[in-house]
Order: structure tokens, then sequence, then C-alpha cells
């Protein structure tokens, strides 16, 4: 299970963690990866990746944009959709109609675009689309805030 928290705007997420003392000893037996948008933690489990972000609650409300977690099959889920599943409360199957696409330029999370049930991450992005990266999250949560193609804002 990997664990991706993407940094809030301005902040080198790995160099915060690797500055505390308190973070280093929470993440000693873990390899933190500097990510362009963030730090990603490879855990055993899904509950030890939620113990985890817990352990880490004060750097994660203060630097911490969002917290993703790598599902078997790619996509990544919110932090209450992994929350629901660790309570069995919700079971994923092959495929999930509460998606979105967060795309990425530079590091920053510049966009999330709702996903169509039928759409894929390839079929969603076109030439003129400027980002490095696009991430299929899974969520429990429909954002009414979120239009078509809304931009994230500036912090």
């Amino acid at each position: 299970m990997k664990i991706l928290l993407i940094a809030s705007n301005g902040v080198d997420l790995y160099d915060t963690l690797s500055a505390s003392e308190t973070s280093r000893l929470t993440l000693r037996f873990y390899r933190p990866e500097r990510r362009p948008c963030g730090v990603a933690i490879m855990t055993g489990s899904l509950g030890s990746a939620l113990s985890i972000v817990s352990e880490l609650k004060w750097y994660v409300r203060r630097y911490v944009r969002e917290v993703l977690y790598e599902l078997p099959h790619g996509a990544y889920a919110t932090q209450a959709l992994a929350d629901e599943i660790y309570q069995r409360d919700v079971k994923i199957a092959p495929s999930w109609d509460l998606r979105f696409l967060y795309c990425f330029k530079g590091g920053s999370l510049v966009r999330k675009i709702p996903m169509d049930p039928a759409a894929t991450t390839e079929n969603m992005l076109t030439a003129e689309d400027d980002v490095d990266t696009a991430l299929e999250v899974w969520s429990i949560e429909p954002n009414a805030s979120l239009a078509a193609e809304d931009p994230i804002e500036k912090e």
C-alpha cells in the first residue's frame, strides 16, 4: 500500500518531514520518497497506512493538501474512501462510479476533473491539456463545488 501525501502549494514536504525529529521517528521504518507533488510512503497494509497518516496528523493539517492511498489496480482512494474500506463499510470493485482525475503540473495539483463512469484517464486528457501527471482518484464524497474542470485555487 502506497500513501501519497500531496503537499500544499509552496511546501517542500520531504524537507519539512525530514527536518522534524517527530516525523523522522514516525517514519524511521519506512523510506519516504520525494515526489514532485509531495511524498510517497510504502507500507504493508491499509491499516498501517492509515495509522501512519494518523501519527502524522499535525503535519498533514499544516503542510498537506490531500492524502491519497494507492489501490491494488493503480487508482488512488481519498482519505474518506480508505477509511470506509478499512472499516469494511465499502467493498472495492474493479470499477468505481465516483472518480476524479487529479492533474499535476510542475508538482502542483492544478485541476480536479470529475470523471464519467465510462471514461479512462487516457481519454480524459487531450493534447491541449498541459499536465505532467494525471492520477485517477476514487471517492465516496461527491464534491458539489467542482464544476467540470474547476481549476484548483492557489493557496
